[in-house]
């Protein structure tokens, strides 16, 4: 009986690793590496390499150094099925630290408005979790948060799924979660949500409040880590309990005035 339950959960892994290796083309790796490991775009796999694209073994190795795969150049199935874990939808190409030119709010007072809520949760709940999300911040540099309800916000949150009004449209459940823009007018601050995910409180489903908390550190300027226990590390890859929020040292300080 062990054995053949044994051969049963050693051929649903086969399976699974064969879905995910299928679920992935080429083409689907080549976008995956523009998005997040490159500022240009990557050149098309096996092929002959453009000097106005990053290469594609070459940014693919920097993808799996990031993620502390073993860095082979190689698309094998730990690879892939990194790429195809829930994530955040902002770039990795930065210096895993701070945005570009290291934008923070030059003021001690952040306003913070939302627009439009989830129907997975009551307002009053979304409300709370933002405000945790928040905390978690202002308890460990010299920033305040006050939500308002009306007018324009310094950081302006709304759930929508799909085409919503700026330049990075959600792409269904699955795959981006949710993203942010770093300090400064306009977008400047503001953090999206996307409404096709199941959002609650608890382990099922996509938790409000650690993904609120990772893309509102976006909002304060920070970009992800490579830290596996940092709250700025990728959505997919987090650890951290739902009670539980890591902070390395790159939050604590990143976002100061």
């Amino acid at each position: 009986m062990t054995c053949l339950f044994s051969s049963r959960i050693f051929l649903v892994c086969v399976i699974l690793h064969r879905l995910i290796m299928c679920c992935f083309s080429l083409s689907s790796v080549q976008e995956y590496l523009s998005q997040y490991f490159s500022d240009v775009g990557v050149s098309a796999p096996n092929s002959i390499w453009r000097s106005s694209l990053d290469s594609f073994d070459d940014t693919l190795r920097k993808m799996q150094e990031f993620f502390g795969l073993e860095v082979t150049g190689q698309l094998d199935s730990n690879t892939i099925e990194v790429m195809a874990q829930p994530r955040c939808g902002y770039t990795d190409v930065t210096r895993y630290s701070h945005f570009a030119g290291n934008p923070k709010w030059r003021k001690p007072l952040i306003t913070y408005r939302i627009t439009q809520y989830t129907p997975d949760l009551n307002q009053r709940d979304v409300d709370a979790a933002i405000a945790k999300a928040l905390k978690v911040y202002s308890d460990v540099i010299p920033l305040d948060f006050k939500q308002v309800y009306s007018g324009t916000a310094d950081m302006m949150m709304k759930f929508k799924g799909r085409d919503h009004e700026d330049f990075a449209p959600f792409d269904g459940q699955g795959g981006v979660l949710a993203h942010a823009f770093s300090p400064g007018e306009g977008l400047g601050g503001d953090a999206h949500f996307d409404e096709d995910e199941t959002w609650t409180l608890t382990s099922s489903g996509t938790n409000l409040f650690l993904v609120a908390a990772h893309e509102l550190g976006h909002a304060l300027g920070l970009g992800h880590s490579k830290v596996k226990t940092a709250l700025m590390q990728l959505l997919g890859r987090h650890q951290c309990g739902e009670n539980r929020v890591c902070v390395a040292w790159n939050q604590k300080s990143g976002c100061r005035l």
